[in-house]
């Protein structure tokens, strides 16, 4: 069984990460709108976020994977409410890591969940390999991680990528999964009957600019652009101005090729686990993810859908209050009763 290594982080590096953390996301210092070019004192984001402060103490799973060593980085949240004895496996999406969902960490917490939150390998806080990066590689790490926790039983929730994690994960682990959510998922056709391939190897590195980035971003939100998550634009744009950006390039790349190689659309009809396709109606990301995301609910064998309209990718942050009080909802229902019962 592989040993979990736990990071110890003195006081003075507590502290000081503290002040950069604060100072990076308090909402009342950034500008409504986000700028053209990114500010002057915008500077390099480190590859595995030493910089960047998580809420939660962070442990390691040493993995050995392709012939290397790699860092599964993860949370371990506790209740902070009277535990519901049940726990829930959250996988973010392709853009995140576990630390930017941390007020619904916090709001299942004390709803008496505990909560696993992972930076798969390839994100965060986690190892940065160049490797074939596939859902079947991504499950497996999961279950190892489980595996190494005694964990027996999870409910799983996805957002976006994470949709698609969580839907290969319930496939190949029916008997520990107990609910299923798939939040704004994305990868909701079979990418290779519309495009060709694309090499990954075969065009020159070049970091992303500020303003592709911030685009990808703004696609999230369909009316006001919440300004706080400029944040997230500053860490992902800090990493293309670090030394190590054609290797974070390349894994980008990589992973983004997931979607194209291993698509997850045959999955869903073998997943009998309980189910709730769940998103924002008016999806940036996805052509008319309305019909898609039904699309899915039709093909899981036991789902329940709920789509909020005027809504858009991250309705965790659009709506977080109604967002939490559905997820809680469906979270508690009996897993043993039809997905259609849940309300």
């Amino acid at each position: 069984m592989n040993a979990i290594l736990k990071r110890s982080i003195s006081t003075l590096g507590i502290l000081i990460l503290g002040i950069l953390s604060s100072t990076a996301i308090a909402a009342d210092r950034w500008p409504a709108e986000p700028p053209t070019e990114p500010p002057a004192d915008w500077g390099p984001v480190s590859a595995n976020f030493e910089e960047i402060d998580y809420p939660y103490p962070v442990n390691f799973l040493k993995l050995r994977r392709f012939d290397q060593d790699m860092n599964l980085a993860y949370m371990d949240v506790a209740p902070t409410g009277r535990s519901n004895g049940q726990t829930i496996f959250w996988q973010h999406g392709m853009n995140f890591y576990s630390e930017a969902y941390t007020p619904t960490l916090k709001a299942l917490a004390a709803e008496g969940f505990r909560i696993i939150a992972v930076d798969r390998i390839g994100y965060g806080k986690s190892s940065k390999p160049v490797i074939p990066y596939n859902f079947n590689f991504v499950a497996a790490n999961m279950k190892a991680l489980l595996d190494e926790l005694n964990v027996d039983e999870v409910a799983l929730v996805g957002h976006s990528m994470g949709g698609m994690v969580v839907s290969r994960f319930a496939m190949l682990y029916p008997d520990i999964t107990s609910h299923v959510v798939m939040v704004n998922q994305i990868g909701l056709t079979d990418q290779r009957q519309g495009r060709p391939w694309n090499d990954p190897y075969g065009a020159d590195l070049a970091p992303a600019s500020y303003r592709g980035i911030l685009a990808g971003h703004r696609r999230y939100f369909p009316e006001a652009w919440p300004p706080a998550h400029l944040e997230f634009v500053r860490r992902q744009y800090g990493q293309t101005l670090s030394g190590e950006w054609p290797r974070l390039t390349m894994v980008r790349r990589l992973q983004g090729g997931m979607l194209y190689n291993d698509p997850v659309v045959y999955d869903w009809q073998h997943i009998d686990s309980k189910a709730l396709v769940l998103g924002g109606e008016e999806d940036g990301l996805v052509a008319d993810f309305p019909t898609l995301a039904h699309n899915v609910a039709d093909q899981l064998q036991n789902s329940a859908i709920l789509l909020y309209p005027g809504i858009g990718h991250a309705p965790q942050i659009e709506i977080p209050d109604q967002f939490h009080t559905d997820l809680v909802r469906f979270l508690r229902s009996d897993p043993d009763e039809p997905a259609s019962d849940w309300k």
